[in-house]
């Protein structure tokens, strides 16, 4: 198994690599399609491995079937899109110009389809009229959003009903391509391993590279807790805060923080008694070296790893491990079916002998 061979760089190999958990075909609930207009035609589909091909798709095994139910209605949108001209205004010169190629984003929340627009130019009020006309009927398809590139903030042009997902018993209004799990029994398994590693004493947790809460409000259901949940993503974060705020849980506090450049002090992390990580691919070095750094006794007792990538958690759990952190238990979750990425979650303690 690839990951066990990737595990093996760890310096101290006493851990506990437990029962793997597999998501099953047809979970995938994200997914982001291309689209390009030549000669006449509108090819929809997935990009082929490290090229700008596309290729032309009707249907994905690995997509759920709410999104697989959508796309002959996604492709007719793009297809009259495509087909719309646009009057650009360009100084003292007015061009007509169409849209020949962008992305479409697609996020199955728990009530429907979230669906994001990604080209250049600025949709029209001929366009806006497609779109409406194309999904006011569309049951699945809950709110539609454009952003003319993948940083960019989105700007919602239908909205249903805000979609949402659960996280524990909370309920979460996520803004538009909001990065989630791949799947929801992907989250739950993840959230259960956490909940399993972090315990169910009355301690300050932090949850540090948040999202939008997945963690932290599982968490919080634990009686007498505090959660201190930290991102840089300025709308996942806002829509964590919402959500604590509209559902009144008091226990759960949220700070924007870009933890790369600035990591919890020692300080900071003396106020608790475990730390959840789950950042993105690249890892947490900076974090874990702060937490590794810090003074046996006066930081806290243990960290929880998620992880998807492996390569950078053996360097962090290195780092952990130098620092009087043992490595207790690992559980691999494989949500990317039929590809060698797999999830990780980890039990790092402090060494109390």
């Amino acid at each position: 198994m690839l990951v066990k061979k990737t595990l093996q760089s760890i310096t101290r190999q006493n851990f506990l690599f437990s029962e793997p958990v597999f998501v099953a075909d047809g979970c995938r609930r994200r997914a982001s399609f291309a689209f390009r207009r030549q000669k006449g035609q509108t090819t929809f589909g997935f990009n082929a491995f490290h090229s700008d091909k596309i290729v032309d798709l009707d249907v994905c095994p690995q997509l759920t079937p709410g999104i697989n139910r959508a796309l002959p209605l996604l492709r007719s949108l793009l297809e009259d899109l495509c087909r719309s001209p646009m009057t650009i205004r360009e100084k003292r010169k007015i061009r007509t110009c169409y849209i020949d190629k962008g992305d479409l984003w697609v996020t199955e929340a728990d009530n429907g389809l979230d669906v994001v627009l990604e080209y250049a130019l600025p949709p029209d009020l001929a366009q806006r009229e497609i779109i409406f006309e194309h999904l006011h009927a569309a049951e699945n398809v809950i709110r539609v959003s454009h952003r003319p590139s993948a940083t960019a903030a989105a700007e919602t042009i239908i909205e249903k009903t805000p979609p949402f997902i659960k996280a524990g018993s909370r309920v979460i209004h996520i803004p538009p391509a909001a990065f989630l799990q791949p799947s929801r029994e992907g989250q739950e398994a993840l959230t259960a391993l956490v909940r399993k590693y972090v315990g169910t004493k009355a301690e300050n947790v932090a949850d540090l590279f948040c999202g939008c809460g997945t963690f932290s409000f599982p968490l919080a259901e634990t009686a007498g807790r505090k959660v201190f949940a930290v991102d840089s993503a300025v709308p996942l974060l806002s829509a964590l805060q919402k959500s604590a705020d509209r559902q009144m849980v008091a226990n759960v506090e949220s700070a924007v923080r870009n933890l790369f450049k600035q990591p919890l002090t020692a300080a900071e992390l003396k106020k608790f008694s475990t730390v959840v990580l789950d950042p993105p691919r690249a890892g947490a070095k900076e974090q874990v070296r702060t937490l590794a750094a810090a003074p046996a006794g006066g930081r806290p007792s243990r960290a929880v790893v998620v992880s998807c990538n492996p390569a950078s958690f053996v360097r962090d759990a290195n780092i952990l491990q130098d620092g009087g952190y043992v490595l207790r238990e690992v559980t691999m979750v494989d949500q990317f079916v039929r590809t060698p990425h797999a999830e990780l979650v980890a039990l790092f303690a402090e060494d109390v002998q």
